[in-house]
């Protein structure tokens, strides 16, 4: 079935196997009590490939090995990913069990090394069960079915209670491209990438270095707009693969229907990232703040991303308490240029504040929207033309509750 969004249409069967050329496969492998922990997706053609990291300074070993992979040819074919174990702040040992597990997969699969990227999320700082991971990649058998994309979304998982994946489709001059994305994400979800892995693959025929540029814009407006808990982590990356299997006509900037393709993979990371914002540790509603007038589109999203991140507003959120002095006090902090004067805000279509003076509202109405499993919030702020968008969730007792067991 396709649902129409615009010019993108939204496959709602799609998986990340619906793009010509990809296959997928995930297993159980003993790393967790009974969750698939094992996944990969597969090309089988060298496709163009980009990739984006987490920004804290402390970074994993299997982000090391994919940057030394793409860096080769800004091709892949293979990604070999796995859960219960980040393979971060382990040393030397770590280093070299992430190229092991490269190495194993380009060899069962009978490809160069660099061909593959290597993915690993969970718990930092312990070694790796390579007993466990070696002798089952041989098991792992790459298929374009949807019980196959189900089983690696799961593989993916950590604290998520649920998987996350969305497929969408365009029209390249006459050529019919096709775009699908498979994340992970619930806590340590911010700044700019989380501890979240993402995975995009399409069938457009575009070269890695237009692939990359399209890529880093985009994470700007989704991925890096989205807040559960303001912690980073270790392991975090978007990556994009596309088959070229479409046979359009290679996209650049310069390509008629480039504008068509950069809103395709920007339609495809906004409701990946929002699906992670939603299932955020604990979360029970998904909240979108919109900012506008304000002095440019990064001072918006600034403001945007504060407000979302602030503790205050989201038990406020959480608790459906219609208190808007945490909103403007988050906005007053957020470091953007702003006027104190000019400010209007609404949560939903109920206007709480115009030129920063209080108006007149129902409580009650408020909270009766804001025991809703969707939650706007809207700021002007009256003062240029700037706007943008963030996403986030309410902080529950649940989010303390999952963190404090985390490893037990």
């Amino acid at each position: 079935m396709l649902t129409t969004e615009g010019s993108i249409m939204k496959i709602d069967k799609g998986t990340i196997v619906t793009p010509a050329g990809f296959q997928a496969a995930g297993m159980h492998t003993g790393m967790k009590r009974k969750r698939n922990d094992l996944g990969m997706i597969y090309c089988d053609v060298p496709a163009s490939a980009a990739a984006l990291y987490t920004q804290n300074v402390i970074k994993a070993a299997p982000l090391t090995v994919t940057k030394d992979s793409i860096a080769k040819e800004g091709k892949l074919q293979a990604v070999i990913v796995n859960s219960g174990n980040a393979n971060a702040c382990t040393g030397k040992q770590g280093e070299k069990d992430a190229y092991t597990m490269r190495r194993i997969t380009a060899e069962q699969f009978s490809l160069p090394e660099y061909a593959v990227a290597v993915s690993s999320t969970g718990i930092i700082g312990l070694d790796m069960p390579m007993n466990k991971i070696i002798p089952n990649i041989e098991h792992l058998h790459p298929e374009a079915g949807e019980e196959n994309a189900s089983a690696f979304n799961e593989a993916i998982l950590t604290t998520d209670t649920v998987t996350k994946s969305i497929c969408h489709q365009i029209t390249v001059g006459d050529k019919t491209v096709t775009m699908a994305g498979s994340a992970k994400g619930s806590g340590m979800i911010e700044p700019n990438m989380g501890t979240m892995l993402a995975f995009v693959t399409t069938d457009a025929a575009i070269e890695p270095d237009m692939l990359q540029m399209a890529l880093e814009d985009v994470t700007d407006k989704t991925f890096n707009c989205i807040t559960v808990d303001g912690d980073t982590s270790t392991n975090d990356m978007v990556l994009v693969m596309a088959s070229g299997k479409a046979g359009n006509e290679s996209l650049t900037p310069e390509h008629n229907d480039w504008d068509k393709f950069a809103g395709l993979l920007k339609q495809t990371c906004e409701d990946l990232a929002k699906m992670i914002a939603r299932d955020g540790e604990g979360a029970t509603k998904l909240i979108e703040v919109d900012v506008t007038g304000a002095r440019n589109d990064a001072q918006a999203v600034k403001v945007a991303k504060t407000v979302v991140g602030s503790s205050l507003v989201k038990t406020a959120v959480y608790g459906a308490d219609p208190n808007w002095g945490r909103l403007i006090a988050a906005i007053g902090r957020s470091g953007a240029d702003i006027n104190a004067q000019t400010i209007d805000a609404s949560i939903g279509s109920i206007q709480l504040l115009q030129n920063s003076q209080p108006m007149p509202f129902s409580e009650a109405e408020v909270s009766d929207y804001l025991m809703n499993d969707d939650i706007t919030i809207k700021v002007d702020l009256n003062v240029e033309s700037g706007a943008g968008k963030a996403w986030g969730c309410d902080l529950t007792y649940d989010y303390v509750r999952i963190n404090a067991s985390y490893r037990t």
